[in-house]
């Protein structure tokens, strides 16, 4: 797909970390699985991908953590 930032590139299946931050809290994602733009660098993510990585976000809040770095696991 052609990238809808720079208009420019296309995407290719790679992956990206992702940062999420909320408060005070911070939880990042190592290799999450994305379509990214091989001139920008802009990724995108599957609606699944997402739904995982906020629930898994959430229950990082739950348990009180202010930073947690966690691999991203299919």
């Amino acid at each position: 797909m052609q990238c809808v930032l720079c208009r420019q590139g296309e995407t290719r299946p790679g992956h990206v970390t992702v940062t999420l931050e909320r408060g005070g809290s911070v939880v990042i994602f190592k290799e999450v699985p994305a379509d990214v733009c091989e001139n920008c660098g802009e990724y995108y993510l599957s609606d699944e991908v997402t739904d995982r990585l906020m629930a898994r976000a959430e229950e990082a809040l739950r348990q009180g953590a202010e930073v947690e770095i966690v691999r991203y696991a299919a």
